[in-house]
């Protein structure tokens, strides 16, 4: 890679890092499904792997859809500061390692994270330049029969989950840009142009 010099002595500054991208939008709008296709066909986005005291669900292994702590773990990390952000969900806790973050936009790779309402709010409070994606479902009736559709929660898991679902959609507007997941390989696409 050749650094580009102006007319005078100094040199033009390399390429801009890359900035941090947050994909929020409410419980079972598709944001995995979305993240997991773009990462299929573009590996070199790195995808942050959020620690959380949720047992895992069939299939899910530690360090790959999540890095699974006690109650006691999570508490060290944000006691000594280690998550970048960290939220509580469904009687669940769920956060942002800080270092692998930083350290992969330090390396000027693209950096993605799927993260809720509550974590998308804190990172844009530590990270003011991220830039905050917002997934929206086509209709809410489509986005009560995903969640339901699912198979995997209780009743009032589900009945937890439609409530706070009304309240992140309400949060639209505190985004930078809306995705409406109406086509999973559209949103991918999409998604990828913003990261790079």
């Amino acid at each position: 890679m050749s650094t580009a010099v102006s007319r005078g002595t100094s040199p033009v500054s390399p390429a801009r890092q890359p900035r941090l991208t947050v994909l929020s939008g409410p419980s079972g709008v598709g944001k995995s499904t979305v993240v997991a296709h773009m990462r299929k066909a573009h590996p070199e986005v790195w995808l942050s792997v959020s620690a959380t005291t949720r047992k895992p669900r069939p299939g899910e292994r530690d360090g790959v859809q999540y890095f699974f702590v006690d109650d006691e773990q999570f508490d060290k990390l944000v006691a000594n500061g280690e998550l970048l952000e960290w939220a509580e969900f469904a009687g669940n806790r769920y956060g942002t390692p800080r270092q692998p973050v930083l350290d992969r936009l330090a390396a000027g790779q693209p950096v993605l994270l799927e993260i809720d309402l509550q974590g998308a709010r804190q990172v844009r409070e530590s990270m003011a330049d991220a830039r905050l994606v917002f997934l929206a479902p086509p209709s809410w009736d489509e986005l009560v029969r995903r969640l339901t559709g699912r198979g995997t929660e209780s009743p009032e898991v589900i009945e937890r989950r439609l409530a706070a679902a009304k309240v992140e959609l309400a949060a639209e507007s505190e985004f930078d840009v809306t995705l409406v997941n109406t086509s999973v390989e559209d949103v991918a696409r999409e998604l990828l142009a913003l990261l790079r």
